[in-house]
């Protein structure tokens, strides 16, 4: 599905992903949904945790010191943004994210968020 923005084209996010991450966060009442980037946006103490993007698959905060080996996952790669690699934030593309691996990325995409100070 594409969505018209002025003469772009620009691909909507995935409504489907969105519902699979607010399922599995019906139980966390410190974390909230925002429209970020055209996508939707997961957040706890004022942190994105994960995201939907609209680039298809999921941002996913990560430890940076993760980053390489999280790298060698199948269907993983650094988050890019305005032609720059985003350091702790990994995209996983939508192939890869069965249940138990969507919960893992958002399980760590929170736990990295709560670790920081709230804003």
């Amino acid at each position: 599905m594409s969505v018209r923005w002025g003469t772009m084209q620009r691909m909507a996010y995935d409504a489907t992903l969105v519902d699979r991450v607010r399922e599995l966060l019906t139980d966390d009442l410190d974390v909230t949904d925002k429209r970020m980037f055209g996508g939707v946006a997961f957040l706890t103490g004022g942190h994105m945790a994960v995201a939907a993007s609209r680039t298809g698959g999921l941002m996913a905060r990560v430890d940076p010191e993760d980053t390489d080996q999280l790298l060698l996952r199948e269907g993983v790669e650094r988050m890019v943004m305005g032609g720059r690699s985003m350091n702790g934030w990994l995209r996983v593309d939508a192939a890869q994210l069965d249940d138990e691996t969507l919960a893992e990325w958002v399980e760590r995409g929170l736990d990295l968020a709560r670790s920081l100070p709230a804003k």
